[in-house]
């Protein structure tokens, strides 16, 4: 199953370098040929972003998802936890942890539109749990080791990051402070060449297997928004508690952990970076994680609408299909319409991401829209399923459960809105 992947040439004008498929037949990085059609989940031959090849690589995945995923996801819903070093090491072997990560750490060394693609084909994972631990792994506690790790952090925990033989964590949140980062209270002191770690993390998703935290910490007494650094911090360290699993509502499959540190000491040389960037650092991780939940999220509402529209097609009262009521199938075709709206606003800033461009306002629009149409969405959908919407056995009701966390997780709609007004010169000055 595991894909191959070669190294194209690179043009001396070119700023990024394209990774075939085995089998692809050398076709332009922006071919729009017809061939592209048949590639699977491509309508045409003309995308905004996607090539051929984000096609053919979202079809491999596919494979993957249809033979090792989604046929256990049921009994990992009810098991609270799936098996992320199993999962993550096929995962690794085929490519889809490191898709834009460098090649000399194992990575395809692709540009973000490609991960992109496997976020929005990860969506077709019949749960949310299963999906943001991914996502986790490849685009939320690795980037910044990636852009600014010293090389020996990046051949200790980026490389077998990207291979799947470790499973990674994101350590940002804490029970004071969530979307507020720069209040956060973890303190990470010098002493001779270790840090000494006192605190405790909140909402660590894939907490309880993780090898090694992505660590935002104060390093110093300085202003909030300077004095955080990120460190790599291994789990297995003497004073990393683990004090609980936290029982959520959703993402039942994704273990999440509440962890305490006491006087956990790491060297110094897990520093990511320069000291006292550490916020500025999560802050740009920030922006390509909200991309990516934006991108994860468009499968799962079109699924939950075509198996809507599915149910009230067989399902009748009052002598005919439920579907066939106007109030039924005209709020399909809305909800329809704000998922294309959607993915729409996030092909934009995608492409603008990729130029160099700051996209930090359409970022947050696009997670603002994409929670708050998750939770409209999910309701209508369950809403015409009745009673059956009311139970565990169909995958709307999971959705529902799931997809709550959007508005919360990597920055509140709130957070979003007060990004947004300050990007319009609208936000009061304190």
């Amino acid at each position: 199953m595991a894909l191959r992947w070669a190294s194209a040439l690179r043009r001396k004008e070119a700023a990024k370098s394209l990774l075939l498929l085995r089998g692809a037949q050398g076709s332009s990085p922006r071919s729009r040929s017809s061939s592209a059609a048949a590639v699977a989940g491509s309508p045409s031959g003309d995308h905004l972003i996607y090539t051929q090849e984000h096609f053919a690589l979202r079809e491999s995945l596919r494979k993957i998802i249809d033979k090792e995923i989604n046929p256990f996801v049921d009994k990992w819903e009810e098991e609270g936890q799936f098996p992320a070093h199993q999962v993550f090491k096929t995962l690794g072997k085929a490519g889809f942890l490191g898709v834009n990560k460098p090649t000399e750490y194992g990575g395809l060394g692709l540009d973000f539109s490609y991960s992109i693609a496997v976020a929005e084909e990860l969506g077709n994972i019949r749960c949310g749990g299963v999906p943001m631990a991914i996502g986790v792994q490849a685009d939320m506690a690795t980037p910044a080791l990636a852009r600014f790790g010293s090389e020996e952090l990046k051949r200790e925990f980026l490389a077998p990051s990207i291979a799947g033989d470790v499973v990674a964590c994101l350590g940002v949140s804490e029970p004071g402070a969530g979307s507020d980062v720069a209040s956060i209270k973890t303190k990470a002191v010098r002493k001779g060449d270790d840090y000494i770690i006192n605190g405790g993390k909140m909402w660590i998703t894939s907490g309880c297997q993780a090898d090694w935290m992505c660590l935002l910490a104060n390093t110093s007494d300085g202003p909030p928004h300077r004095n955080k650094s990120l460190l790599c911090l291994p789990m297995k360290l003497p004073g990393v508690h683990i004090a609980k699993k936290i029982d959520k509502m959703g993402m039942r499959s994704s273990d999440t952990a509440q962890i305490f540190f006491e006087d956990v000491r790491v060297p110094r040389k897990y520093l990511i970076g320069e000291e006292g960037m550490g916020f500025t650092y999560q802050m740009l991780q920030f922006q390509e994680e909200r991309m990516w939940g934006v991108a994860n999220i468009l499968m799962p509402l079109e699924n939950a609408i075509q198996e809507t529209v599915d149910y009230t097609r067989q399902r009748k009262a009052f002598n005919q299909p439920i579907l066939h009521n106007q109030t039924v199938h005209f709020r399909l075709a809305e909800l329809a319409t704000e998922v294309e709206l959607l993915r729409s606003l996030l092909y934009r800033a995608i492409a603008l991401y990729i130029c160099g461009n700051d996209v930090t306002k359409f970022a947050s629009m696009a997670k603002l829209k994409a929670g708050r149409l998750a939770r409209e969405l999910t309701d209508s959908c369950l809403q015409f399923w009745g009673g059956m919407g009311f139970t565990n056995e169909v995958l709307v009701s999971r959705l529902y459960r799931d997809s709550r966390l959007l508005s919360i997780g990597a920055g509140a709609d709130e957070v979003m809105l007060s990004i947004i007004c300050k990007y319009m010169d609208i936000l009061p000055k304190k």
